[in-house]
């Protein structure tokens, strides 16, 4: 069953690989990158019908204006401006957290335990739908200080279980009930 099942997945390849070239061009790829505003025109009456779409096509304008007036930076630019210093240190700082968090272990650990992969997936669909729900209400900032420490608390939690697992019999179950936790705050969170 699980053969056929991950060779699912490629049902949705194959049919977004079939309909692909049917769907029309971004109006905004059109008008910014190629400069035709009469295929940018026919591809947002085909998006959203006939009818008066000037505003829209001034909008896509204002941002052409607004990109044209903005430089590009090279990466050694970007890391010699002193303006963006600190969104370069907090960009950092966040990306080397997540590559040291612990997930990669959870992933690679799931497919040795029966049934955790599909707990694991279970989980993850819920923290997405959890973070997009939550994101709005409370920002991206505290999704990020409570994922990183309900993660902590998790792996201390998840330590102490796994030192006990030989005492006490139900410790495994909860060792896994953990990992579901942490699989779930690293999606909210990180």
């Amino acid at each position: 069953l699980w053969p056929w099942l991950l060779a699912s997945s490629g049902l949705s390849a194959l049919v977004q690989l079939v309909t692909l070239p049917f769907f029309p061009d971004s109006p905004s790829y059109l008008l910014i990158q190629k400069g035709n505003e009469e295929a940018c025109r026919k591809a947002i009456r085909k998006l959203w019908g006939e009818g008066d779409h000037q505003a829209e096509i001034n909008d896509i304008m204002k941002e052409k204006g607004a990109m044209a007036s903005t430089k590009t930076l090279r990466v050694l630019e970007v890391i010699k401006e002193r303006s963006l210093r600190w969104q370069l240190y907090i960009l950092m700082t966040v990306m080397t957290t997540l590559q040291l968090c612990g997930i990669n272990a959870v992933e690679f650990e799931e497919y040795l335990i029966p049934y955790v992969s599909l707990g694991v997936g279970l989980c993850e669909c819920l923290s997405s739908i959890l973070c997009s729900t939550l994101i709005d209400r409370f920002g991206r900032k505290v999704l990020l200080w409570g994922g990183y420490l309900l993660m902590c608390s998790v792996l201390a939690l998840l330590t102490m279980t796994l030192s006990l697992q030989h005492r006490f019999f139900w410790m495994h179950y909860f060792s896994v009930i953990l990992i579901f936790l942490f699989v779930v705050f690293y999606g909210i969170g990180p």
